[in-house]
C-alpha cells in the first residue's frame, strides 16, 4: 500500500477520494512473467521457422539459377562440338594441291563438294563466340563462292565451253575446301576453350 503525499487535498471531494482510497488498496507490484531477455529469447524462436523457410527459398533460387547456367554452358560446348563429314577429319585436313580435291571425275567432285556443303549446312550460321579474324576469312570466303556460284550460272547461260565451266567447278570446290578447313578449325578452337 501506498502513503498518499498530500492527505488533505482529496477531502472535499468524496468521489475522487474514494477513487485515491481503492487505489492505495491495490496490492503491491508483481514480478513479470519472464524478463527481456526470456522475451527475446521466444521471439527469436518464433521466427527461426519463418527464417528457414526464407532461407531454403533463397538456396532452391541459387541452385536453379547454377543449373541454367551449367545447362547453358553444357548446351554451348555440346553445340559448339560438330563431327566432320568422311574425309573431313583434323588429320585428313588437305591442302588444295592435294588428291582429295582433286577427283579423276565431275561425279567425284560433285560428291565431294556436295559432303562439304552438308557438314557446312549443319554447323550453326552463327557461333556464340567469335573471332573477328576467322569470322573475317569465313564471310570472305562465303562471298566469293557466292559470286563463284554466280559466275559458273552466267557462264551456263553464255554457253562457255565445257573446260571452262570444269575449271570454275574446280575454283568452286578449292574455294568450300577453304572454307571447311576454316570452319573445323573454327569448331576445334572453340571445343578446346
Amino acid at each position: 500500500m501506498h502513503t498518499d503525499l498530500e492527505p488533505n487535498r482529496f477531502q472535499d471531494e468524496p468521489r475522487t477520494s474514494a477513487l485515491a482510497r481503492r487505489l492505495r488498496e491495490l496490492p503491491a507490484e508483481e514480478r513479470p512473467p519472464y524478463d527481456w531477455n526470456e522475451f527475446l529469447r521466444r521471439a527469436q524462436a518464433r521466427a527461426a521457422p519463418a527464417r528457414r523457410a526464407r532461407h531454403r527459398g533463397y538456396a532452391a533460387a541459387a541452385a536453379a539459377f547454377v543449373a541454367v547456367v551449367i545447362g547453358a554452358a553444357l548446351m554451348g560446348r555440346l553445340a559448339s562440338r560438330s563431327v566432320a563429314p568422311d574425309g573431313f577429319t583434323g588429320s585428313n585436313t588437305l591442302s588444295a594441291s592435294s588428291s582429295y580435291f582433286a577427283p579423276k571425275d565431275d561425279e567425284q567432285l560433285t560428291a565431294l563438294v556436295a559432303a562439304a556443303e552438308r557438314w557446312l549446312a549443319s554447323l550453326p550460321q552463327e557461333p556464340a563466340v567469335v573471332r573477328v579474324d576467322t569470322r573475317l576469312a569465313v564471310t570472305g570466303l562465303e562471298d566469293r563462292i557466292a559470286w563463284m556460284d554466280e559466275r559458273i550460272t552466267a557462264e551456263r547461260m553464255a554457253g562457255a565451253p565445257p573446260e571452262r565451266l570444269e575449271a570454275l567447278e574446280r575454283e568452286r570446290a578449292r574455294l568450300v575446301q577453304s572454307l571447311v578447313q576454316v570452319r573445323y578449325a573454327e569448331t576445334l578452337a572453340a571445343g578446346l576453350q
